[in-house]
């Protein structure tokens, strides 16, 4: 059985898509195949969103903080079902929605795509950890090239224009503190929160 929602923190997480844009170094998909309590998040294959929404409904959204795409993939490969269920999810009652994302929404998707997200997402986690584009590369590895840093910076900036709460994230294991320093300054800049995230929680 495919474990499309599963329990963490208070939260309900969705995993919809095993795709991703990125090979980061840090990623637990490289040697564990679950995460919190769950079962493995590895899918047989995507499930539909009527899938989705069944699996949303099997828990009780009031007693939750936020629901949370988030799995073992990209949710942004699966935009506009994404969308679709946060949807359905908002039709139900007043549940919190995240996004925790590469950024890179807008290359996967060919166009740009933060404005899709108003009025359906509530909070949107972006994976900075870099400073240059360089580095980013190195470090974050997706298959877009060089130009990927600055198309996640574009995304993030346009995010605080559709989204009340854009935060972006640096992974404590792959920073220094001067890194964080700097990468604080950027978030500032784009008019985002900025966090620093232990490794263990992804």
């Amino acid at each position: 059985m495919m474990t499309i929602t599963y329990e963490g923190r208070n939260s309900i997480y969705v995993n919809i898509t095993n795709r991703c844009p990125c090979a980061c170094v840090f990623c637990l998909r490289h040697n564990k195949n679950h995460v919190f309590n769950s079962d493995s998040l590895w899918l047989e294959r995507e499930p539909t969103v009527k899938e989705i929404c069944d699996s949303i409904d099997s828990w009780n959204l009031e007693k939750y903080d936020e629901v949370v795409f988030c799995g073992y993939g990209e949710p942004t490969e699966r935009l506009h079902d994404l969308l679709e269920v946060a949807a359905y999810i908002k039709s139900k009652g007043r549940t919190k929605i995240r996004i925790n994302t590469n950024g890179l929404s807008d290359l996967i998707n060919g166009e740009k795509t933060a404005h899709m997200l108003k009025g359906l997402i509530d909070s949107v986690s972006i994976s900075l950890n870099a400073t240059n584009k360089e580095e980013y590369l190195n470090v974050v590895r997706p298959k877009f090239g060089i130009d990927s840093y600055d198309a996640m910076l574009s995304f993030a900036k346009d995010c605080t224009e559709y989204v009340p709460e854009v935060m972006m994230t640096v992974v404590d294991v792959v920073t220094s503190k001067e890194e964080q320093d700097r990468s604080r300054e950027i978030c500032e800049s784009i008019g985002a929160t900025f966090r620093v995230r232990p490794y263990e929680e992804n």
